[in-house]
């Protein structure tokens, strides 16, 4: 009798452990199937970014009518701007400046980046157009009327951009040597860090005149275009744009770069008197 109910309490003790080994095989196998589900519906974090954009001076206008359009769509990137003349934008950037995307005003400082390896394979490209232009104060009465008049005696000083480091400058002196009036022009030239501080000597009368970009005349009404130079006369007015190797967030800057292109973009563009490369 007692060897009976021995055997008894031990098929019982048996059952209940078969019971428990089966529920915690289970819960295991719940918790198994279960826990790639939640990692499979996570959200991913947004990406945040910062991108600097260095900019010919001539840009600012533009770009800045431009910054909240992009803000708007891609609300994750803070764009900082940083505007300059091309040649002293150039040589920051070589100087190890962080820039993600460069704009210039000519080729010349962006081949020169090129030649050294500081942009990004395959992201170089023509942006915009523009033309060279001179103006005088919105109220002038120095009878200024084509370029040949900067000649004349009552013409005292005229605005340009500094050859050596502002490509307006560069275009303006193109103009002046295919017109040979060069020399005669030259005890009057007043020179600017970059174009807008030109525009800001004509504006201000602190210039009878000066040679400037169409999209800077265009931004005030202080100042009055009393002609435009025939393309035959100076290098096609051309802006390049490239992503440097020196930026941390390359493909946030590509993306910058292909807004730049878009049509929001393009409408801005030719509102403030750019052409846009390909059009």
């Amino acid at each position: 009798m007692l060897e009976r109910r021995q055997m008894n309490n031990k098929r019982i003790l048996t059952f209940v452990s078969w019971v428990f080994i089966s529920f915690l095989l289970i819960v295991g196998c719940s918790q198994t199937t279960t826990t790639p589900n939640l990692s499979s519906t996570a959200t991913p974090a947004v990406r945040t970014a910062n991108l600097t954009v260095s900019a010919a001076a001539s840009l600012k206008d533009a770009m800045d009518e431009i910054k909240p359009l992009y803000s708007k769509e891609k609300p994750n990137i803070t764009l900082s701007y940083n505007f300059g003349s091309s040649g002293a934008l150039q040589q920051q950037i070589e100087q190890g400046a962080g820039v993600d995307v460069f704009i210039s005003a000519a080729t010349k400082q962006i081949d020169a980046l090129q030649k050294k390896g500081l942009l990004v394979d395959g992201t170089r490209k023509d942006l915009l157009k523009n033309q060279v232009v001179l103006i005088v104060p919105q109220n002038s009465t120095t009878g200024v009327t084509d370029f040949q008049s900067l000649t004349s005696p009552r013409i005292k000083k005229i605005a340009l951009g500094e050859p050596k480091s502002v490509p307006a400058g560069q275009y303006a002196q193109q103009v002046l040597t295919s017109l040979k009036i060069t020399d005669p022009v030259k005890s009057k030239a007043v020179y600017a860090k970059d174009v807008r501080q030109a525009l800001n000597y004509v504006e201000s009368g602190n210039a009878d005149a000066g040679i400037v970009y169409l999209s800077d005349a265009k931004s005030t009404p202080k100042v009055k275009i009393v002609a435009t130079a025939s393309e035959k006369t100076h290098s096609p007015v051309v802006y390049p744009i490239a992503v440097l190797k020196s930026s941390k967030n390359v493909n946030a800057a590509k993306d910058f770069v292909e807004f730049l292109s878009g049509n929001e973009a393009k409408t801005v563009f030719e509102k403030q008197g750019f052409t846009v490369a390909g059009s």
